[in-house]
C-alpha cells in the first residue's frame, strides 16, 4: 500500500452515500488509477453526508466530484468518472496509445 508521503498523486473522491452515481464513480476511478497510477497514488473517498464540514471546506457544491491534490496545480472534475479521457486529461496522465 503507498504511503501519503510516497504518493505522486493524491486523490480525493467525494461522493454522496452509496447512489449509483457515486458507485460508479468509484469504481470508475479505481479502475483508471489501477491501470494507470498503479503503486503511485493515494485515493481518498469523503462522504459528503458523513463529512459535511470537509466537503464545505473544500466548496464542494456538486457530486461525485474529484480533486486531484497533488502533483500541482490542482485540478477538480465533477461526474461520475465514465469519460476516460477527460478524467485522464484531468489527472494529467500521458494518453499514448489511448484511441482518439
Amino acid at each position: 500500500m503507498t504511503t501519503s508521503t510516497e504518493a505522486e498523486y493524491l486523490l480525493q473522491l467525494y461522493i454522496t452515500g452509496a447512489t449509483p452515481n457515486s458507485m460508479r464513480a468509484v469504481r470508475n476511478l479505481k479502475d483508471i488509477c489501477e491501470e494507470h497510477l498503479a503503486g503511485r497514488y493515494e485515493l481518498l473517498i469523503i462522504d459528503i453526508y458523513q463529512q459535511p464540514d470537509l466537503a464545505s471546506q473544500e466548496q464542494i457544491i456538486a457530486a461525485p466530484t474529484l480533486i486531484r491534490a497533488r502533483p500541482l496545480p490542482r485540478r477538480q472534475l465533477v461526474g461520475d468518472l465514465s469519460n476516460r479521457a477527460a478524467v485522464l486529461i484531468s489527472l494529467g496522465v500521458p494518453q499514448s496509445g489511448t484511441a482518439n
